[in-house]
């Protein structure tokens, strides 16, 4: 068996071949050998250090999901101290087109992620939302040496695993454009990639208090999410997740790293306090289940921070209150104040710490894979059940060349999977 192989099973490589990457191809000989061999035995490694919750036997992409829990966390290594320094001066904050804020952890998530996963598994393609365009052209302008390339190279290479020759701004720029809108085009064919989302909550990461934000990395395999990792370093487990916590127990205890596995579960662990300070023991791993709730009104409730509850059908019979100790009656649901992104509402609600998630679909919005792939597998092997508003799965291959867009009809409905169906009936008799 050539050593090709050794980092994809010869039936995955043939799907994953299916995304055509459109940049210029490596040369195939000893380097393509060389690296997959590396991969494996890096991959190998990282399912060791990680001790995941449930062996190989049971999970078919299992060195998939080991690798993609150490990159996480690396990732989110990367947030937390770019964070630190984030509001110390120099350039940090960059406009994008749709105006909102990116920072150079955005750009350094997604390069460092983009390296790794390219190491270990060099025939998987990468869809995410950032490319280097706009860095590109702020390097050209820029007259005060490139500070903001210069911090996203700083940040990706105190982080990125040693390949054994030096790293580059311009490897970086191009690590971030591997995940692109220019550098995969699929076909209607089936296939395999990685899906990013390298900060979910930009605005809760460029908050100064401990507002919410996610990395998420999924795998999606023949158009069926596989494999997710979620991790959110300002997540609390003794508190709810959008209030202030003074206590320092608390504070050393804060941060979530989410993994599921298609037919293994949902399962959640503190984030490592050191990259590389893996812990072996598969009891620091704790089962997620989503919440029983079964009576609408007593269910709690997530919408997105840019919309109001007027937005949502629901609002047809139910008011909303946001006071957790108001007695609620049969007309009023509590709606949770979880900040910033749509990840995380998915990991609230896999957590068990939320019933509902509802997105409402807006004309002049798209909504991007990223932001829901890994959120998908995580509630549902949680037990809940997401659908757009008419009750049917969300198609993640509905963008035929990009994989980059979904189009659910009305929005998305992300929920306990006990209130589902009620739900689904309520909203579509009162969808306009």
């Amino acid at each position: 068996m050539p050593l090709l192989h050794l980092s994809l099973p010869p039936h995955r490589l043939l799907v994953a071949r299916r995304g055509r990457v459109l940049s210029p191809p490596a040369p195939r000989h000893t380097r393509l050998s060389v690296r997959a061999a590396a991969g494996d035995a890096a991959v190998s490694v990282a399912a060791e250090a990680c001790g995941l919750p449930f062996t190989p036997e049971r999970a078919s992409h299992h060195r998939e999901l080991a690798a993609a829990v150490a990159t996480v966390e690396r990732a989110c290594r990367l947030c937390v101290d770019v964070k630190k320094s984030l509001f110390s001066g120099g350039k940090s904050i960059l406009e994008k087109n749709d105006q909102t804020p990116v920072t150079i952890a955005d750009f350094g998530v997604q390069a460092l992620v983009s390296l790794e996963l390219q190491r270990l598994f060099p025939s998987i393609p990468l869809v995410a939302e950032e490319d280097s365009a706009s860095l590109r052209s702020s390097k050209a302008d820029d007259n005060n040496n490139d500070v903001l390339v210069e911090s996203i190279f700083s940040a990706v290479a105190d982080e990125v695993s040693n390949s054994g020759s030096p790293l580059t701004q311009d490897d970086v720029l191009r690590a971030i454009d591997r995940g692109g809108k220019d550098a995969v085009s699929f076909d209607s064919n089936p296939a395999t990639y990685w899906v990013l989302d390298p900060i979910d909550g930009t605005k809760g990461f460029l908050r100064g208090d401990d507002a919410l934000y996610v990395v998420g990395l999924a795998l999606v395999v023949n158009g069926k999410v596989t494999v997710g990792v979620m991790g959110c370093p300002n997540w609390t487990n003794d508190a709810v997740a959008h209030k202030k916590v003074d206590s320092a127990s608390v504070c050393n205890s804060r941060g979530i790293l989410m993994v599921s596995h298609l037919g293994c579960g949902t399962w959640s662990r503190h984030l490592s306090a050191e990259i590389g300070q893996f812990t072996t023991a598969q009891d620091i791993w704790k089962r997620c289940f989503v919440d029983t709730c079964s009576v609408i009104h007593m269910a709690r409730y997530c919408i997105p921070d840019s919309q109001s509850w007027d937005m949502i059908p629901l609002s047809v019979l139910f008011n909303s209150t946001k006071d957790e100790s108001d007695s609620r009656n049969e007309n009023e649901i509590l709606l949770l104040s979880v900040f910033c992104g749509s990840l995380c509402k998915y990991l609230t609600v896999a957590s068990g710490r939320g019933s509902v998630f509802v997105l409402r679909a807006r004309p002049t919005t798209q909504i991007k894979s990223w932001d829901h792939a890994v959120g998908l597998i995580c509630v549902q092997e949680a037990g809940g059940q997401i659908s757009d508003w008419s009750g049917k799965p969300l198609d993640l291959a509905a963008d035929l060349t990009s994989r980059r867009i979904i189009y659910p009809s009305g929005g998305i409905l992300v929920t306990n999977g006990v209130l589902h169906d009620k739900l689904v009936e309520i909203i579509s008799a009162n969808y306009k």
